[in-house]
């Protein structure tokens, strides 16, 4: 039997119970993005390959590395060697890209599964965490796109197993951040791979004026994570880590929410505290405060439906009880939406963002079949679903531009030439990337922007520099969005740099800040269609002009 029918299992098994679609609604009522694929045309011709340990990640870190604010991307290579590629884009024109190269074994730049941008030593250059079959790799930041390794330098030993996943935090008190780890199956078991997931870890910093990671607990039971995510459920101001898993290898494997309480051992939420038992071949993680209540919805991929939960009204203040949403919102994203293969989808990543600025979260699902599983979808383009106002979702892929035959894994929501409106890269198994340029809303005039919109930047002195678990708030009239900066989610890829909100009509917003201890900024008045730059306790937000170029 091979590898892939081995992973597939059982799976056949559950889907009778799977929902039928839910009505699509007849059109969107926003502005549907045309995107067009620069990959080729911009130089990358990067492909995530190998074998059966590769049938999962694939990611890209998409962060800028050079100082000019142009997001670069890292991108995952499994078999094939990881590449940087700088963003040599014009403002507002055609994507392009440069190959750099990296100083680090090219050894160590083989069997990686995805990577996370962050700032681990506070000095105002992004590192980068890197996920690997075998030893993970932290890579310092060292301006101009060169990176050295420093798991000796941070005494982080990286492990020897196969990662994942991957998410950060400051936690209260800590100088530098707490890492989550998150590993798959666990080759050298008797029995692999089924019922042999590896631990987990949590890495703490030890107490000192440098990241020192020797401080490693486990996170067990651990069952076979692929994306996790530190996250404010309650409003308590203290991240719990959400972790999804693929229930496929460890009978009674299950979703999962650590509590991390600074100083403490991390523990489960139990069923006594309202944790329900939920068992999804969970693949990302994508969150997003769709009501404007306070509290996250979570979009949960995973082989048949799409999971969107959001807390339960009716469960008592305090516990983690949630519904799924996904059917009602229109999100279930079960099977593929056009062509004439009715088999269930298998989702990757997730992400919401703003891609017609209208004001509204959009959702965004990497898909593909595993590798070639027969139960499962052999096209399965990727889902764009565009929010509406009465609070559903339309499947726009195919209008959009985005349903390529290819088998995506990780991606990133970014604006890649500084014009506002935002791009999409997605790695695909055993086929170039797509690298989706937004070109706005075609028109019989040729393509035009959309609605207007405002990209937002914060800084923190000396700890916690770009200001990981803030939460930006963006009013306009009588709405008011927010967005948390965060490091985790998806599947196996991250981002950081100019957080997006689309405005739809209106020249200016009202912003707010929550940092992460807990205070609030002040009200910062910003015109539309501006990069904004938020220094902690600054009486005025500045603008940043995105220079042309050659």
């Amino acid at each position: 039997m091979s590898r892939a029918r081995t992973i597939c299992l059982g799976v056949a098994l559950a889907l009778a119970s799977m929902p039928a679609a839910a009505e699509p609604a007849a059109a969107p009522t926003g502005d549907v993005p045309d995107f067009i694929d620069d990959a080729e045309a911009a130089g990358i011709t990067h492909a995530y390959t190998g074998p059966w340990e590769f049938f999962v990640g694939g990611g890209v870190a998409a962060f800028d590395c050079d100082g000019d604010r142009r997001p670069d991307l890292f991108l995952a290579g499994g078999t094939s060697p990881a590449q940087l590629m700088r963003n040599a884009s014009e403002t507002g024109g055609p994507l392009r890209f440069d190959a750099v190269p990296l100083d680090v074994d090219a050894k160590e730049l083989e069997k990686i599964t995805g990577a996370y941008p962050l700032d681990v030593d506070n000095d105002g250059v992004l590192d980068l965490f890197v996920l690997r079959l075998g030893r993970n790799l932290l890579l310092r930041g060292e301006g101009d796109c060169r990176f050295r390794k420093a798991n000796d330098l941070w005494a982080f030993d990286g492990g020897n197993d196969w990662t994942t996943a991957f998410a950060a935090t400051f936690e209260a008190g800590q100088q530098f951040p707490t890492l989550a780890i998150g590993n798959y199956v666990d080759r050298k078991a008797p029995g692999a791979p089924f019922g042999t997931c590896a631990d987990s870890w949590l890495a703490r910093p030890a107490p000192g004026d440098a990241p020192s990671y020797s401080d490693q607990s486990p996170l067990s039971p651990s069952y076979c994570t692929l994306s996790m995510l530190f996250t404010d459920w309650n409003q308590s101001g203290v991240p719990a880590l959400r972790v999804t898993n693929d229930r496929q290898y460890y009978r009674g494997g299950q979703e999962q929410l650590w509590n991390v309480e600074p100083g403490a051992r991390p523990r489960l939420f139990t069923a006594g505290e309202g944790w329900q038992h939920l068992s999804i071949w969970g693949m990302g993680i994508a969150e997003a405060d769709l009501d404007a209540d306070g509290y996250p919805e979570y979009a949960l991929t995973s082989m048949g439906d799409t999971k969107l939960q959001q807390l339960d009204a009716e469960a008592e203040d305090g516990l983690p009880v949630y519904s799924d949403i996904a059917f009602q919102r229109g999100a279930t994203a079960q099977r593929p939406y056009q062509g004439e293969d009715y088999r269930p989808s298998t989702g990757w990543h997730s992400q919401f963002a703003d891609v017609n600025n209208d004001g509204l979260f959009d959702l965004f699902i990497a898909k593909g079949n595993v590798e070639a599983m027969p139960e499962f979808a052999a096209y399965d383009p990727d889902n764009l679903l565009l929010g509406q106002w009465d609070g559903r979702f339309v499947e726009v892929g195919g209008a959009a531009g985005l349903a390529a035959d290819t088998r995506g894994r990780g991606a990133a929501i970014v604006d890649l030439n500084l014009d506002g409106m935002l791009d999409i890269v997605v790695v695909n198994r055993n086929a170039p990337i797509g690298l989706f340029r937004n070109r706005g809303v075609r028109t019989e005039w040729g393509h035009m922007p959309m609605g207007n919109w405002i990209a937002i930047e914060l800084e923190q002195p000396d700890i916690n520099k770009v200001a990981i678990g803030a939460r930006v708030s963006v009013k306009t009239g009588n709405r008011t969005v927010t967005r948390t900066i965060a490091v985790g989610g998806g599947h196996a890829s991250g981002q950081l740099g100019f957080v997006h909100a689309g405005l739809g009509t209106a020249e200016r917003a009202e912003v707010r800040i929550k940092w992460p201890d807990g205070e609030w900024s002040h009200t910062y008045r910003v015109f539309a269609n501006n990069f904004v730059r938020i220094e902690r306790s600054a009486p005025a937000a500045g603008y940043w002009l995105p220079p042309p170029k050659p």
